[in-house]
């Protein structure tokens, strides 16, 4: 990438995803499998309704925040495809988030460039928004929150964090591992916190140096002693005070019907249709039954202490933490669909720069195990679905499968990762400025 520079592949990124807007526009027209993500359908419609005054909930299976349908008003107004824009132009500002980040560790240009193209240039990404989605809105707001934690604009990210929790509940689970970042050692109200700067030098430090730095009994007990400090608290006060306040204005609007199919249904989801969830053929089986106390604990008590030890382990690197808490998410999560990918795979980008794993042979077998277990999986969905052969105990033995490939990623990501901390201490950042002070 030694001729391309950052505006190059940004402007081919738009390009591509223009063709593929009117590419979809062509193939809805005159071809019997459509282009456009049905969801996209649902989005229009809800967006309709609230244009002509009436509750997007009038339309069935909307279950989004109204500002979704806010948004989309304009897919009525101005052409049906405002969205795919809207939603197109958010995919290129994670490639522009995701290179700011980078920048501001201080990795270089040609690694910036190699993380940033692993986004723009994704096939799976770029379909996304083209196709109608919104899950590039989200991943946008989500690198936004980092980058204003990285400039000290603690409100703004409180601001901006409540709202995106709001719009998309998953992310609330990122909650800890900020709060966790805002140490009094490294925020101080008013001043711009250090930054770990990536170096070539860190690339040959010990494996067994950067385990040595990721967890202990004492630093938790540590933790805990000192876990209320003033930007916590201001953090976790102004982004409820966000939700609520989103939350509070929605419900006067549109009542329970609000509250219920926006946050509600997402909390207590149970889909018998087949996914890629190890819970779909039980969900599947027991679906007009209803579930009890014990079987609702049994699938959220593994999602949520894996939550909580990644919280620990490894909150001090954000942008790792953040990664392996989606990915460990969405693989131990009751309902799985093609579309939560997008949540981790925007956050990749942000730590390839510190993975010592080569492509040859480690990095190949981690994609061809985690994209072949999801073509196996699709191979058993396609005859289930579309030739109608009673395949539902194969299909569970390939989510399995596919449970097992995302942890075996999670796995050699960790464990090839040199964990660098975001944040330098406030201690050790002085220390540099005297030291620069004698050199002068």
């Amino acid at each position: 990438m030694a001729s391309v520079n950052f505006r190059s592949l940004l402007l081919f990124s738009a390009l591509l995803r223009f063709f593929f807007i009117f590419y979809g526009e062509w193939q809805d027209t005159h071809m019997e499998v459509r282009y456009t993500d049905v969801d996209y359908l649902v989005f229009s419609d809800a967006a309709a309704l609230m244009a002509s005054g009436k509750s997007p909930y009038a339309r069935s299976t909307y279950r989004y925040s109204p500002l979704l349908a806010f948004l989309l008003i304009p897919n009525s107004i101005i052409h049906r495809s405002w969205g795919k824009f809207l939603f197109s132009a958010s995919d290129l500002l994670v490639g522009l988030f995701i290179h700011t980040i980078l920048k501001l560790r201080g990795v270089p240009e040609n690694l910036r460039l190699y993380s940033v193209a692993a986004w723009l240039l994704n096939p799976f990404t770029f379909t996304i928004g083209t196709r109608g989605n919104c899950e590039p809105i989200v991943c946008a707001m989500i690198l936004w929150i980092i980058i204003c934690l990285m400039n000290g604009r603690v409100r703004q990210a409180a601001i901006y964090y409540g709202l995106i929790v709001h719009f998309r509940i998953y992310p609330i689970i990122y909650s800890l591992p900020i709060l966790l970042v805002l140490d009094q050692h490294s925020f101080k109200t008013g001043q711009t916190p250090a930054i770990q700067k990536w170096s070539s030098r860190q690339q040959k430090q010990d494996q067994s140096s950067r385990s040595r730095k990721t967890f202990s009994l004492t630093s938790l007990c540590f933790l805990l002693k000192s876990f209320v400090t003033k930007d916590r608290i201001f953090f976790g006060f102004m982004s409820g005070a966000m939700f609520f306040f989103w939350t509070g204005l929605f419900y006067h609007l549109y009542g329970w019907e609000f509250l219920h199919e926006a946050l509600l249904y997402h909390l207590t989801r149970t889909d018998p249709r087949h996914n890629f969830s190890i819970y779909f053929y039980h969900i599947y089986l027991h679906h007009q039954h209803g579930f009890s106390m014990v079987e609702k604990l049994f699938s959220f008590l593994p999602q949520l202490l894996v939550q909580l030890v990644l919280s620990f382990c490894f909150a001090h690197d954000l942008p790792l933490c953040l990664f392996v808490q989606t990915l460990a998410f969405v693989a131990f999560n009751k309902v799985i669909t093609a579309q939560y990918f997008v949540w981790f795979f925007c956050l990749f980008p942000l730590i390839m720069p510190w993975n010592t794993m080569k492509m040859k042979w480690k990095g190949i077998s981690c994609i061809f195990f985690w994209v072949g277990a999801q073509l196996h999986w699709l191979m058993w969905g396609y005859l289930l679905e579309f030739k109608g052969k009673n395949v539902f105990v194969q299909l569970w033995l390939a989510s399995l499968l596919f449970l097992a490939a995302n942890t075996y990623v999670l796995v050699m990501v960790i464990h090839h990762h040199l964990i660098s901390p975001v944040f330098l201490p406030l201690k050790k950042m002085n220390s540099f400025r005297e030291d620069a002070r004698k050199m002068k």
